[in-house]
């Protein structure tokens, strides 16, 4: 499983040309199910995406988490992330969940990440084209694996 975490001021996820999810002031979850994941897995990235500490504290230092903020959270299916170019130039996504498998996944991390922070987690729609737009504050971009 790897996330990555966008700290934003503002996120959207729009399809077919209407918006499906937006936030304010947070993170961006950009998150890719590989075929090895399971619910173990599942529940250690919901811990370490809200416990990190990647929001600015009072000396605008990374020094509280999205928990410690009450800040939003929007989460977003991308299995491009786990895309491999060990055989050349175009990418293998063998890697990848398939989507009987990536979508249950997908949705117990909204699920108990909603849980773990108190609040609704705005979705794009699992599979379809989604076009994310973002104003990335900092900028602030990690990586989770």
């Amino acid at each position: 499983m790897v996330v990555v975490i966008q700290r934003v001021q503002s996120a959207a996820v729009t399809v077919a040309g209407e918006i499906v999810g937006q936030i304010g002031a947070g993170y961006l979850l950009l998150v890719g199910i590989s075929k090895e994941d399971t619910a173990v897995e599942v529940q250690r990235q919901v811990a370490q995406v809200s416990k990190v500490r990647l929001m600015a504290d009072a000396d605008c230092k990374m020094g509280l988490s999205i928990k410690d903020t009450a800040g939003a959270v929007l989460a977003v299916s991308q299995f491009t992330l786990l895309a491999d170019f060990s055989k050349g130039n175009r990418p293998s996504f063998n890697n990848a969940a398939k989507p009987d498998v990536a979508k249950p996944l997908f949705d117990l991390f909204v699920q108990q990440l909603s849980t773990e922070l108190e609040q609704p987690i705005p979705t794009g729609v699992f599979g379809a084209d989604m076009q994310v737009s973002l104003v990335n504050d900092g900028p602030v971009t990690v990586v989770l694996y």
